[in-house]
């Protein structure tokens, strides 16, 4: 029987890359940069991915992320600019960034009361806290896991350890809701909890992951909790 929930937030709960998109647009013009252009944000979106797949196999810190991620997107996209500076650009507005994911406070709203609620997510802990605030999300959740304060990222068995020490809940009466196949799924599959995966983008890839459940829309999951 399923008692508790964790939900990813970027890209889950948060629209993440309508806040690329957006900031990109807005910051090229700021910095005197150029035009944003269509293909500029699948450059970002390529080189950011690398790098949080090298956070959570532990070969890169978040801190390490912060000093190299613009550089190496600038570089990609042939553009001379300060990829610190644009970066601390960055990481100020995403912490005031709530977009929130179509479905989602239809889905908060039909899980609040039924189970445990936690959200689960690699970041920066304030920056994570604030957007759920922001967001008008915060308060569906009695739990709050994010990897800065718990000095590891999904998917290691350290991050999903805290997660099941906190919550008192055995993880196969837990299901890990989230877009990440390789941090979301991955963690899930290993500790033993129930899976949901989140296909946001209905790309049906393919995975040797022995997933419970895969849905392109966060109420598909109704049919089921």
């Amino acid at each position: 029987m399923i008692q508790a929930i964790l939900l990813d937030i970027d890209n889950t709960l948060l629209d993440f890359d309508a806040y690329v998109q957006t900031t990109m647009r807005d910051g090229f013009d700021k910095f005197g940069i150029g035009p944003y252009e269509d293909g500029m944000f699948d450059v970002f979106s390529r080189v950011n991915h690398g790098l949080w797949r090298q956070i959570e196999e532990g070969t890169l810190t978040f801190a390490e992320l912060t000093k190299i991620r613009w550089n190496r997107v600038f570089e990609a996209l042939g553009i001379h600019c300060d990829g610190p500076t644009f970066e601390t650009y960055f990481r100020a507005c995403l912490a005031d960034s709530a977009i929130p994911v179509e479905g989602a406070f239809e889905l908060l709203d039909h899980l609040k009361g039924r189970y445990v609620l936690g959200v689960a997510s690699n970041g920066p802990y304030e920056q994570q806290l604030n957007r759920l605030k922001k967001g008008r999300m915060f308060d569906y959740f009695s739990h709050y896991f994010i990897s800065e304060k718990i000095g590891a990222s999904k998917p290691s068995a350290q991050f999903f350890s805290v997660c099941l020490d906190e919550l008192g809940i055995p993880a196969e009466n837990i299901m890990m809701i989230g877009d990440s196949l390789t941090s979301d799924m991955a963690g899930a599959v290993a500790c033993g909890m129930h899976t949901c995966y989140f296909d946001k983008y209905k790309s049906g890839a393919v995975t040797d992951l022995p997933l419970e459940h895969t849905v392109e829309s966060l109420t598909d999951i109704l049919a089921f909790l």
